[in-house]
C-alpha cells in the first residue's frame, strides 16, 4: 500500500540517494553525463539538502509503498508571496513511473497548497522533460521560459509552468 508522509531532516540522505537512481533515467538523454553529475552533486549534495530544508524551508515529503520510499518531492511558499507555493521537486523511480505515484504526490502538494490560502502552484520544467506532458494532463500551464545559469558553463531551460486554484 501506498502512502505519503513528511521526510525530517535526519532522512535527507534517503532524498540524495533516490535523486541518484532516478535522475539518469530522467536526464540521461537530455542533459550531457558531466552536466546531469554537476547538478546531482550541486543540488542534492548533503549539504545542499540541509540548506534547502534548514535555511531555504522546503518541505520534503516521500512516496513509500510499504516500508520503501518510492519517491519524493518538495515545495515551499514563494519567496515573497505566501499566495503562491512553489514545487521544487517530485521525482518517481523509472520502475514505479506510469502507475499514478506521481500524481499522488502531486495531489498531496496541491492540497497542502490550498489548505495554506494559496491561490497556485508553479513550476520549473527543462523544456525537453517528457514530464512536461504530465504537468499538462494535470491543468498546469506554460507562463514563460527561464535559462537559468547554474554554474560551470551550464544551464537549466526550463518552462515556467503555474496551475491556478
Amino acid at each position: 500500500m501506498k502512502f505519503i508522509r513528511s521526510a525530517g531532516l535526519s532522512e535527507l540522505g534517503v532524498v540524495h540517494d533516490l535523486a541518484h537512481s532516478i535522475w539518469p533515467s530522467a536526464y540521461g538523454s537530455i542533459l550531457s553525463k558531466p552536466q546531469l553529475n554537476y547538478m546531482l552533486d550541486k543540488i542534492y549534495s548533503l549539504a545542499s539538502l540541509q540548506a534547502q530544508f534548514a535555511t531555504q524551508h522546503h518541505s520534503f515529503i516521500f512516496l513509500v509503498d510499504g516500508t520503501t520510499p518510492i519517491g519524493f518531492a518538495s515545495f515551499s511558499e514563494k519567496e515573497n508571496d505566501s499566495s503562491v507555493y512553489h514545487l521544487h521537486k517530485i521525482y518517481i523511480l523509472p520502475q514505479q513511473q506510469g502507475k499514478g505515484s506521481g500524481k499522488m504526490l502531486l495531489d498531496h502538494v496541491v492540497k497542502i497548497a490550498k489548505q495554506n490560502n494559496a491561490v497556485a502552484l508553479t513550476l520549473n520544467v527543462n523544456r525537453y522533460n517528457k514530464a512536461r506532458s504530465f504537468y499538462e494532463k494535470y491543468g498546469f500551464l506554460i507562463k514563460g521560459e527561464a535559462d537559468i545559469d547554474i554554474g560551470n558553463g551550464y544551464f537549466m531551460n526550463d518552462y515556467i509552468m503555474e496551475l491556478s486554484f
